[in-house]
């Protein structure tokens, strides 16, 4: 039987090309989930706090955290992170 349901696995490598950071106003930032909701199930860049970026996958987004599949440069894995841990973030 065929679904046409999205898929909670990503089916193909991220984009090549990385997309440039937009910073904010420096000081304490949070990422509201409602703006990173319409994310799920896209190509999403995400910059984190610590100075790490990556491509993900995301398919759950809630009040505190966010879940989905992370790119390590070869292939997906599975991940999870507190929204207060993203300093900005693309989706595709």
């Amino acid at each position: 039987m065929y679904s046409n349901s999205i898929p909670n696995f990503p089916m193909a490598d991220p984009p090549f090309d990385l997309p440039t950071e937009a910073k904010g106003q420096a000081g304490f930032r949070s990422i509201d989930p409602g703006a990173i909701n319409p994310c799920k199930y896209k190509f999403t860049y995400i910059w984190l706090e610590n100075g790490d970026s990556f491509w993900v996958w995301l398919t759950y987004v809630g009040r505190r955290s966010i879940a989905g599949w992370k790119w390590n440069g070869c292939y997906w894995i599975y991940f999870g992170v507190d929204l207060r841990k993203i300093d900005s973030f693309y989706c595709y």
